[in-house]
C-alpha cells in the first residue's frame, strides 16, 4: 500500500509498503516528533508536517483518536514520505491538549489525590518507553515546545530516559540480535547518535515585523540600544542563539552532553544551528494565505519549468519557494540592505540536517580533543521494518508469546523512572518521612507505661494533628497508615492496658494478659502472662448476716462478687445459722451447657410493672426445691414455649387464674442461665449458683429495740430497725387465711391506741371484750455500707436514720415500704475529696413478731435506668414464719447477658437505680380453731 495517511505505528509495521523501485534500495532519514502543545485548537507538530511534506497529510484542527491502545495512552503515528526519503514518526501523549482532555474525562469523579497521582505518573512513563522509541529509531528528533522558553523539565526527562535506555540496553540488544544490521547498531541498539532539535513558537513576548525585501526588525530595541544602527542579526535570530547556549549549558552541567557523543543519549550539533523559533501568526490571516498561494504556484526565475527526475529529488524540495503555513518570510539567505542577514525558513533549517542523514554522511558531533567517531548508518525501509518491529513487541505491545518475557522484562526497568520523574513524589516522601518522627514523639508524650484502647485512640488522633500541619503531597495518605500501624505496633508491644472492666467500672491494672484455666498457676514471665484481673480496688464489705466484715478485691466475675466472697466468710460466721435455700441449676448431665439464645428487650416497667408482679406471684406457687429433678422430654432438650420472661403480660383471660404447665413449673437440666435471673431471661433456666441470700439470726426477741443491732460498720445512732406496727383483726371462719395486703395504707397499721370501727370501741361492739394483743409490731430495716464498710439504715428515700437517745427510731416503717428505695444513697460519711462516694442497698433486716401472721418477702431491684430489667431471687416470693429475725443479702453486682449494670456515675441521677416498692406484705396466719364449748 501507498502511504496516503498517517496511521498507528503498530498497524504501520504491519502493513505491506509498496515502495517505488527507485527508492527501493534508497536509505530512508527517520525524524520523530514530540513535544507539548499549546492551547490553541490546531496541533503545532501536525502542522509541522504538513509544511515539511508540502501536503495537507493531517487535519487543520486535530485527527479522529487512533485506536492503538485500549487505555488511551501515548501513541506514535507514522507517514512515509517517499518522494523525499523521509519516514515521519509523531508521538502524541498528556502533554498534548487533546490527550490531556481525553485523560481528565476518563478520570472517574471522586477520585482521591494520590490516585489521580498514580493514574498521571503511569501516562508520563508510557510516554517514557514510547520516548525511548523513538531514540532507539530516529536519525533526527524534533522537540516542538510551544513557547519560547525552555522547560528546565527535560533536562530530568533526559537524564530519566538515559539511566533507562542503560538499564534496558541488554533487553533491547537480545530483541534485535537476528536482525540484518550492521554491529554497531545491534551493539548501541540504533543506526547513530539521534541530534536533537528544537522548535520554539514565538508567543508575544518578542514583537516581528517584515520590511523591505523580507527583512525582519525589531519593534523596539533593547534599551542602551542604538536604533539608529541596525544590528547584524535579527531579534529572532539573536533569540536562537541565545536559547542555544542556554540550552548547551543546561545539559553540559547536567553530563546529559558529553563530549563523547557515542555514549550520549543524544547529541546537539557544533557548528550548525540547532533551535528555531517559529513567528507568530499574522494579524491579517487573509494575507497571509494569499502569500502563501502565491508561493506555492510560483517558480523561482533560475529553474525550470519541467520536472527534476532521479534520486536526489530532495535537493528540489530543499530550494523550493514553497514556506510553512505560519511563516511568510523570504527564503532567500543573502544579506538585505543595512547588513542584516535574512532568516531562514523552518524547512531549511531542519533540511541541512537531514541531508546529512540521506547523503550518508552522519553526524560528528563530538568535542575535545580526542574526538571518537560515532557509529551511523542509513538503512532501507526493509531493515528498518524488522528492528522496529522487534522493538515495537518489545518495549510497546508484548503480545507476542516470544517477546512478551522481555516486555515484563523491559516494564520491570521503568522503576528506574521513579526518581527522576516524580520529583512531587519525591518531595512528598521526603517531606512526609521527616514528619514521622514528630508525630511519633507527639504520640509517646505523657503516656503511661500501660493504656487502653480509648488512650490509644486519643493519641493517635492527636498525632494524626501533628502529622497533617507538617506533611504534604502524595505520600500523605501512605505515610499516615503507616504512622497508624507503627503506633498500633508501639502499643500493643508491652503496653496495651488488659480491656477488661471490673463490675464496678474500672479497668484491670495488669497490661494485655491470659486468664489462667482451671487448675493452673499465674505465669508472669510468659508472653502474653497468665494472670487474674486486678484493678487494685480493694473494699471492706459484711457477710451474709451482717455481722462480720472482711477485706474484698474489686471483683471482675459475678460469681466472685455476689457467692465466692460470702461463702468464704460463710465458715467463719454464718454457716451455723438458719438458711433460706433459693433454687439453682441441677445438671443431669456431665457437660451441661449455658444458654445461647439472645435474651429478649427487656420490658417496660412503667404501667405493666404491677400486672408483671401479679402474674409473677401466680407463677412462683410452682417453684419448689423439690421438683427440679422431674424434667418433661422438652426441658431436657432445652426447649421452652415462653419466651417472655417472668415478667410478661398475662393472657388476658378475664382475671381467671392459669394454671402453670409442666414447661413452667420445671427448670431445665441440661442448659443454665449464665448471669443472673431477671425480667428478661427465658423460661425454664436457672443460675449455676444465688446472687442472694437470706439468712435467719435467730428469734424476734434478738433484736434489741432500745440498743438496735450489734454489728460492726454502723454509724453512730444508725443500728436501728424502723418499728412496723401490724394490726391481726378477728375474722371468720371461711376468711381465716386469706392475705391482707399491707402497703402503707389507712386500714393497714393505725397508729398505736387508735381504735377501728367494728373493733373494741366500735360502733359494732362486737369486740368490746378483746385484749389489746391485736397489734403485733414488726421491725424493718433498710441498710446501705459504702467502699469503706460504713454502714446505716435509711428511714426514707432521702434521710439516714439518727438515733440520739434511748427509746429507738420514732419514724414507723411505712415510708420506706410504701416508696422505691434508692439503690445508691450519698454515703453520709463523705470524706473531704470531690469525688462523690456511695452506699449501696445491702441488706434487709426483718423482725417477724411472735404473732399469728406471716410476712412475704417479694424483693425486686432495677439497677440502672430503663430499659434496665429487674432483678429477682430465683424464688420470686418468700413466705417468712413468725418469731424470727431475718437478713435479705442484696446481690453486690448487677449482671445480665449483655453485660454488668454499672454503679452511676457522679452526674447520672441516683432516682433510676432503685428497689421497687411492694418487698414486704404481711398475711395473717391460720389460727388453731377453738375448742367446743359444752352447754
Amino acid at each position: 500500500m501507498k502511504m496516503a495517511a498517517p496511521m498507528p505505528v503498530g498497524a504501520f509495521l504491519l502493513s505491506e509498503v509498496q515502495e517505488d523501485s527507485l527508492y527501493r534500495d534508497e536509505g530512508l532519514c527517520v525524524l520523530g516528533i514530540f513535544g507539548k502543545s499549546s492551547l490553541q485548537p490546531g496541533s503545532a507538530k501536525e502542522s509541522l508536517i504538513n509544511t515539511l511534506a508540502d501536503k495537507h497529510v493531517f487535519p487543520l484542527f486535530g485527527a479522529e483518536q487512533d485506536e492503538e491502545t485500549p487505555d488511551g495512552g501515548s501513541l506514535i503515528r507514522a507517514y512515509y514520505n517517499q518522494e523525499s526519503r523521509v519516514l515521519y514518526l509523531l508521538l502524541t501523549s498528556v502533554c498534548d491538549n487533546r490527550e490531556l482532555l481525553r485523560a481528565c474525562e476518563a478520570l472517574e469523579a471522586g477520585i482521591s489525590h494520590a490516585e489521580a497521582h498514580e493514574v498521571w505518573k503511569g501516562a508520563e512513563r508510557q510516554q517514557c518507553l514510547h520516548l525511548l522509541y523513538l531514540f532507539s529509531l530516529c536519525h533526527v528528533l524534533l522537540l516542538v515546545h510551544p513557547t519560547c522558553s525552555f522547560d528546565v523539565t527535560y533536562d530530568r526527562l533526559f537524564r530519566a530516559l538515559d539511566a533507562l535506555r542503560q538499564k534496558a540496553l541488554p533487553l533491547l540488544r537480545a530483541a534485535i540480535k537476528d536482525c540484518p544490521v550492521s554491529k554497531e547498531w545491534k551493539l548501541n541498539c540504533r543506526p547513530c547518535p539521534p541530534r536533537l532539535l528544537f522548535v520554539f513558537q514565538l508567543n508575544g513576548a518578542l514583537k516581528v515585523s517584515s520590511g523591505g525585501a523580507g527583512m525582519g526588525t525589531a519593534s523596539a530595541e533593547a534599551p542602551g540600544g542604538n536604533p539608529e544602527k541596525p544590528k547584524k542579526h535579527s531579534p529572532r535570530r539573536r533569540l536562537q542563539h541565545a536559547l542555544e547556549d542556554q540550552i548547551y549549558r543546561i545539559f553540559r552541567k547536567s553530563r546529559v552532553l558529553t563530549n563523547q557523543s557515542i555514549n550520549c543519549l543524544f547529541t546537539v550539533p557544533a557548528n550548525q544551528a540547532f533551535v528555531y523559533v517559529v513567528p507568530g501568526p499574522e494579524e491579517d490571516p487573509v494575507g497571509a494565505l494569499l502569500g502563501q498561494l502565491r508561493a506555492n504556484c510560483a517558480l523561482r526565475e533560475n529553474e525550470s519549468p519541467g520536472p527534476m527526475t532521479g534520486p536526489r529529488r530532495y535537493q528540489q524540495l530543499r530550494h523550493s519557494p514553497r514556506q510553512p503555513s505560519f511563516n511568510v518570510e523570504s527564503s532567500s539567505l543573502t544579506s538585505a540592505g543595512g547588513g542584516q542577514l535574512v532568516d531562514c525558513t523552518l524547512k531549511e533549517f531542519l533540511w541541512q540536517h537531514v541531508e546529512l542523514v540521506l547523503t550518508k554522511k552522519g553526524f560528528d558531533d563530538s568535542v575535545g580533543r580526542n574526538p571518537q567517531p560515532s557509529h551511523f548508518e542509513l538503512p532501507t525501509y526493509t531493515k528498518w521494518a524488522q528492528v522496529a518491529s522487534r522493538l515495537y513487541q518489545v518495549m510497546l505491545a508484548g503480545k507476542e508469546e516470544d517477546s512478551a518475557e522481555l516486555a515484563l522484562k523491559v516494564q520491570g526497568q521503568l522503576k528506574v523512572l521513579e526518581g527522576f520523574l516524580d520529583a512531587d513524589a519525591k518531595f512528598s516522601e521526603s517531606r512526609c518521612q521527616k514528619a514521622l518522627p514528630l508525630a511519633h514523639s507527639a504520640y509517646q508524650s505523657s503516656l503511661p507505661h500501660n493504656y487502653t484502647t480509648t488512650v490509644h485512640k486519643n493519641q493517635l488522633a492527636q498525632t494524626l494533628r501533628v502529622y497533617s500541619q507538617h506533611a504534604r503531597g502524595v505520600a500523605f495518605q501512605r505515610c499516615a497508615l503507616q504512622l497508624h500501624d507503627d503506633c498500633y505496633k508501639f502499643w500493643s508491644n508491652g503496653h496495651q492496658l488488659c480491656e477488661e472492666r471490673s463490675l464496678t467500672d474500672q479497668h484491670c491494672m495488669h497490661k494485655f494478659h491470659l486468664l489462667p484455666k482451671t487448675g493452673e498457676k499465674p505465669e508472669m514471665d510468659r508472653n502474653p502472662p497468665v494472670l487474674h484481673h486486678n484493678s487494685r480496688g480493694r473494699s471492706t464489705s459484711s457477710c451474709n448476716c451482717g455481722r462480720k466484715q472482711a477485706p474484698r478485691d474489686d471483683p471482675f466475675d459475678i460469681k466472685a462478687a455476689n457467692y465466692d466472697f460470702y461463702q468464704l466468710l460463710e465458715e467463719k460466721c454464718c454457716s451455723k445459722l438458719e438458711h433460706t435455700h433459693f433454687p439453682v441449676f441441677q445438671p443431669s448431665t456431665p457437660d451441661p451447657a449455658p444458654a445461647r439464645n439472645d435474651p429478649p428487650g427487656p420490658p417496660d416497667t412503667g404501667g405493666e410493672a404491677e400486672g408483671e408482679r401479679l402474674k409473677d406471684k401466680e407463677e412462683a406457687a410452682g417453684h419448689t426445691p423439690g421438683e427440679s429433678t422431674s424434667l418433661s422430654l422438652a426441658l431436657s432438650l432445652g426447649q421452652s414455649t415462653d419466651s417472655l420472661g417472668p415478667y410478661g403480660g398475662g393472657d388476658g383471660a378475664g382475671g381467671q387464674e392459669k394454671r402453670p404447665s409442666l414447661v413452667d413449673r420445671q427448670p431445665s437440666t441440661v442448659e443454665y442461665l449464665p448471669g443472673m435471673l431477671h425480667s428478661g431471661c427465658p423460661k425454664g433456666l436457672l443460675p449455676t449458683f444465688s446472687s442472694w441470700s437470706l439468712v435467719k439470726l435467730g428469734p424476734a426477741k434478738a433484736y434489741n429495740c432500745h440498743s438496735g443491732l450489734d454489728q460492726p460498720g454502723f454509724l453512730p445512732g444508725s443500728a436501728f430497725l424502723l418499728p412496723w406496727d401490724i394490726v391481726i383483726r378477728c375474722r371468720a371462719e371461711e376468711e381465716v387465711g386469706q392475705a391482707e395486703p399491707l402497703d402503707a395504707g389507712p386500714s393497714s397499721w393505725p397508729a398505736p391506741n387508735k381504735a377501728l370501727p367494728g373493733k373494741r370501741g366500735g360502733a359494732g361492739g362486737q369486740a368490746r371484750g378483746r385484749r389489746r394483743d391485736d397489734v403485733a409490731r414488726a421491725f424493718v430495716g433498710f441498710e446501705y455500707e459504702d467502699g469503706r464498710g460504713r454502714r446505716c439504715m435509711s428511714s426514707g428515700p432521702d434521710k439516714v436514720v439518727k438515733v440520739l437517745g434511748p427509746g429507738g427510731p420514732k419514724e414507723p416503717a411505712g415510708r420506706v415500704l410504701s416508696s422505691d428505695m434508692p439503690l445508691y444513697i450519698p454515703s453520709p460519711a463523705q470524706g473531704r475529696g470531690l469525688k462523690p462516694h456511695y452506699a449501696q442497698l445491702a441488706r434487709l433486716y426483718i423482725v417477724v413478731p411472735d404473732a399469728p401472721l406471716e410476712i412475704i418477702l417479694t424483693p425486686q431491684v432495677q439497677p440502672g435506668p430503663p430499659p434496665c430489667p429487674i432483678f429477682h431471687p430465683e424464688r420470686a416470693e418468700i413466705v417468712l414464719p413468725p418469731d424470727g429475725l431475718w437478713v435479705l443479702r442484696f446481690p453486690y453486682a448487677y449482671v445480665t447477658e449483655r453485660g454488668p449494670c454499672y454503679p452511676p456515675k457522679e452526674n447520672q441521677p441516683l432516682a433510676s437505680y432503685r428497689a421497687l416498692r411492694g418487698i414486704l406484705r404481711a398475711s395473717t396466719a391460720n389460727p388453731a380453731p377453738p375448742p367446743l364449748q359444752q352447754q
